[in-house]
């Protein structure tokens, strides 16, 4: 896109190499690359989940690495094919750190979700699974169609997002209703710190004030000063339609983060949407963890 006009004059990428889906991005400018995540094809997602896609590992399970200022592509990664839908990716926000985070939805073999953590070393990118979230068991009654032959609930990561002092990870397990943290001061080795649920099952919903809060956290962002933690609910409207057949009314929320750790549920903090709006992407007035890209290196 023109960087004034904002017109578009043409694709970014020059050479793409094995990459044919696509979801998030995010870059090191002074190290001048970029990776990219993949969820599926239109026709994958636009009418909800297709059940038969999804167990014959057929949505993205990659991540490409991209020579940024050459806009082509260095690398790509094979996750497994059955870790489908590595969505979310999260570099270190210190450019001098190369390393990164990113969230894969299921594993279509036991319906886990788990965490990656990607660096660079000898001038190639390595990934490797770092942490993993399992399933909850569920009777078919509580269940929607879509999940009532597995009698669980899969975690379904759909969102992480990363503290701006690359300590916290903050984890969304939608189809579970937990909101993990994670101290990932090691990146190799993240640490479980803190949980909270709410929404996802129907014991779940009163949790706010007799609030009727739906659907599980979804859209998450952290405060500059890491404080604060707030998320929606809704993912994808027919996705939130397959996965929580009641409704997903807007909602947002908010966590309170202590000193070392830990999230802690703000009880009084409940944003309501009008009816038939749907809530998903939070942007923080004066900046947050996922718009504060740095360039440099904190002195």
């Amino acid at each position: 896109m023109d960087c004034e006009t904002f017109d578009v004059i043409g694709r970014y990428e020059l050479d793409r190499g094995m990459q044919d889906k696509h979801y998030d991005f995010w870059w090191n400018l002074p190290r001048d690359y970029m990776v990219s995540s993949e969820w599926g094809l239109p026709p994958q997602f636009e009418n909800g989940v297709v059940p038969a896609d999804l167990l014959s590992n057929k949505y993205g399970h990659r991540l490409h690495f991209w020579n940024l200022r050459e806009r082509r592509n260095v690398q790509t990664i094979d996750l497994g094919a059955n870790h489908q839908m590595p969505l979310e990716v999260r570099p270190a926000h210190d450019p001098i750190k190369e390393y990164g985070f990113a969230g894969v939805v299921a594993d279509s073999t036991n319906l886990e979700g788990s965490i990656w953590t990607w660096w660079r070393e000898g001038g190639a990118f390595h990934c490797q699974k770092t942490a993993t979230i399992p399933p909850e068991s569920a009777k078919k009654d509580q269940l929607p169609p879509l999940l009532q032959g597995f009698e669980a609930v899969p975690p379904l990561v759909t969102d992480i997002d990363l503290s701006l002092d690359d300590r916290f990870l903050y984890v969304s397990c939608w189809g579970t209703g937990e909101l993990r943290q994670y101290d990932v001061s090691d990146p190799i080795n993240p640490r479980l710190s803190g949980s909270v649920h709410i929404g996802a099952s129907r014991a779940r919903r009163l949790i706010l004030a007799a609030r009727d809060y739906r659907g599980g956290p979804q859209m998450v962002e952290i405060s500059r000063d890491g404080k604060r933690v707030y998320w929606t609910n809704s993912l994808y409207s027919t996705w939130d339609n397959q996965f929580y057949p009641d409704g997903v009314p807007g909602a947002m929320v908010k966590a309170d983060v202590g000193d070392d750790g830990g999230i802690t549920l703000d009880k009084t903090f409940y944003v309501e949407f009008p009816e038939g709006y749907r809530s998903h992407q939070i942007r923080l007035e004066g900046g947050d963890c996922s718009t504060d890209s740095f360039c440099y290196p904190s002195v």
